[in-house]
C-alpha cells in the first residue's frame, strides 16, 4: 500500500513546505503551519489531438459581444459595480462582523427575484428559519428565493444542478468544505478550492455568485491573498459600529472602475441607500466652530462634503500627541510641521486631535488644505466663515498643488449652498462655465491663511 504524502500550509499566506516550520519564510507569520494530506495527481494524457488544442487568435479577430449588465434596484450598490452586476461574475463582499454583508444580500436576493431572477441562498452560518426571520424584518419575500443550508460543496453542486439558479449566494466562503480535502475547514486549502470550484460554476453555466468573506483584525479578507486575485470583483463594506451609516468600497473590479463608493444607512428594516452623503455628514456641523472645515473630497467620481474636526490644546508632557480618526496619522504629522516651518505657527508644544466626522475615512491629496485651516483655527481660536469650503494639496514647500476633478468639486459645494471655495489658483477652469459660488485660487499656505482669517487678528 503506498504511503500517504503530507505537507505543510502556511494558513496565512498558503507557503507550502515539506516539514513543519515555526515562522514561515515567505510572509514572517508565526505558527501558521498545518499539516495537509497531498491530493494524487490526476494522471493526464499521453497525447491529444491537434485539432483539441486551442490555438492563439488575433486580437482583432476575437469575437467580441457587449454584455449586457443586470440592474440588481439598488443604485448604490450597481454604482460601485459599475452600471450592475455581470452575468457570471463573481463577486467577493468582506466586512467586519455585524456590519451588514448578509442583510445586503439578502435585500439585493429580493430585489433580483423581482426582476424575474432565480435565487439560491446557501448559508453555513444560518439555518433557513433564521434566515426566514431576518427576511420578515426587511420585507424580503418571493418563489424564486431558495434558501439552503449547507457547507458541503459536492451537496451544493448536485443542488446547484437541480435548481439552476440565475444567482448565487454563499454565506461565508470560510464555512463552505470540500469533502476530497482533509484539511480543517476555513484553511488555506480549502478555501482555495472551494473558490475555485465556484469560479468554474460561474464561468460554465453563466451563475452570478456573490461570496462573503470574513476579515481579519487587520480588516483584510481572511485567508489567502489568492482568493481575491481568482475572484472578479472584491467589495468591502465598511462602517463605524457607533453610526449607522455603511460605505460600499470596491479594491478590485474587472468590470468598472475600483474608485467608487455606495453610501447605505442602516436602519431597523435593512439598508437604505443614501443619495447625497454631503447632507447627512453637514447636518450636525456648528456654524462658527473654531477647529471645523469644511473639504469636498471625491470618492471616486461622487464628490462628498465632509467636516473636519481639529482641537489643538497645550501638550501636558514632554512630546506632544497626534490623534487621528478617519484620517492619516502621517499625513497630519507632515501638514503641522508645513505649518510650523512655512507659517511660523508653534505646534510643537501642542497636542493635536484630528477627526472626519461621520464614520468616514478620507485619505485623498486634497483634504491638506481644509485640514491645515482646521488646525490654524483651533491654534488660534477663531472660527472659520461657515459657508467656506477648501480643497488643495500642500507641499513640503507650502505650496498648494493642483488636484483633479476640480469642477466637480466646485459645482457640489454651490449646490449645498457654499458661498466660497478655496482652491490651488494652478487649476484650470472652463472659461465656458458660469459657477454659482465665488472661486479664490491661493498658491501657498501662507496665502491661504491670510486670505481666510482676512478679518481676524491672526499674524504671521
Amino acid at each position: 500500500m503506498a504511503k500517504t504524502k503530507s505537507h505543510f500550509v502556511c494558513q496565512n499566506c498558503g507557503y507550502v513546505s515539506p516539514r513543519m516550520l515555526g515562522r514561515c519564510p515567505n510572509c514572517g507569520a508565526w505558527n501558521q503551519f498545518v499539516e495537509e494530506l497531498e491530493r494524487p495527481k490526476a494522471k493526464v494524457p499521453q497525447a491529444q489531438l491537434p485539432h483539441s488544442v486551442p490555438q492563439p487568435t488575433a486580437l482583432t479577430k476575437v469575437a467580441f459581444d457587449e454584455t449586457r449588465r443586470i440592474v440588481t434596484g439598488l443604485s448604490e450598490l450597481d454604482r460601485v459595480l459599475g452600471g450592475g452586476l455581470v452575468p457570471g461574475s463573481l463577486i467577493l463582499i468582506g466586512g467586519d462582523p455585524g456590519i451588514g454583508k448578509s442583510t445586503l444580500l439578502l435585500q439585493v436576493s429580493g430585489r433580483l427575484e423581482q426582476t424575474g431572477g432565480r435565487v439560491l441562498y446557501v448559508s453555513g452560518e444560518e439555518s433557513p428559519s433564521q434566515i426566514k426571520l431576518r427576511a420578515n424584518r426587511l420585507h424580503v419575500s418571493g418563489q424564486n428565493i431558495f434558501l439552503y443550508a449547507q457547507t458541503d460543496m459536492n451537496i451544493i453542486r448536485q443542488a446547484i444542478a437541480q435548481q439552476k439558479p440565475d444567482y448565487l449566494i454563499i454565506d461565508s466562503v470560510q464555512t463552505m468544505n470540500e469533502p476530497e480535502l482533509s484539511s480543517a475547514v476555513g484553511s488555506v486549502a480549502q478555501i482555495r478550492e472551494v473558490t475555485a470550484e465556484l469560479m468554474n460554476i460561474a464561468k460554465q453555466q453563466g451563475i452570478t455568485i456573490f461570496v462573503v468573506g470574513h476579515v481579519t483584525k487587520g480588516g483584510a479578507i481572511a485567508g489567502p491573498k489568492i482568493l481575491e486575485h481568482m475572484v472578479d470583483t472584491v467589495l468591502y463594506f465598511e462602517g463605524d459600529l457607533h453610526h449607522n451609516y455603511r460605505m460600499l468600497r470596491s479594491v478590485k473590479n474587472r468590470f468598472g472602475s475600483t474608485n467608487e463608493i455606495g453610501m447605505f444607512a442602516m436602519h431597523n428594516d435593512g439598508l437604505q441607500e443614501v443619495s447625497n452623503p454631503s447632507e447627512i455628514f453637514l447636518e450636525e456641523r456648528l456654524a462658527n466652530a473654531t477647529g471645523s472645515a469644511v473639504v469636498v473630497s471625491m470618492e471616486g467620481t461622487r464628490p462628498i462634503l465632509v467636516e473636519i474636526q481639529s482641537l489643538i490644546t497645550p501638550t501636558l508632557y514632554g512630546t506632544a500627541k497626534r490623534t487621528t480618526t478617519g484620517l492619516d496619522h502621517n499625513r497630519v504629522s507632515v501638514i503641522m510641521a508645513v505649518l510650523e516651518k512655512r507659517a511660523n505657527i508653534l505646534l510643537q508644544n501642542q497636542d493635536a486631535y484630528l477627526k472626519a466626522t461621520g464614520g468616514v475615512r478620507l485619505d485623498e491629496p486634497a483634504i491638506d488644505l481644509a485640514m491645515a485651516l482646521a488646525i490654524v483655527s483651533s491654534y488660534r481660536n477663531k472660527g472659520l466663515p461657515a459657508q467656506d469650503c477648501f480643497v488643495g494639496e500642500i507641499g513640503l514647500t507650502g505650496e498648494i498643488r493642483r488636484v483633479n476633478l476640480i469642477e466637480q468639486r466646485i459645482k457640489e459645494a454651490a449646490k449645498l449652498g457654499f458661498r466660497r471655495i478655496f482652491i490651488p489658483a494652478n487649476n484650470q477652469l472652463s472659461a465656458d462655465e458660469q459657477y454659482k459660488i465665488e472661486i479664490i485660487g491661493v498658491h501657498t499656505i501662507v496665502e491661504a491663511i491670510k486670505k481666510v482669517f482676512e478679518n481676524s487678528a491672526i499674524t504671521l
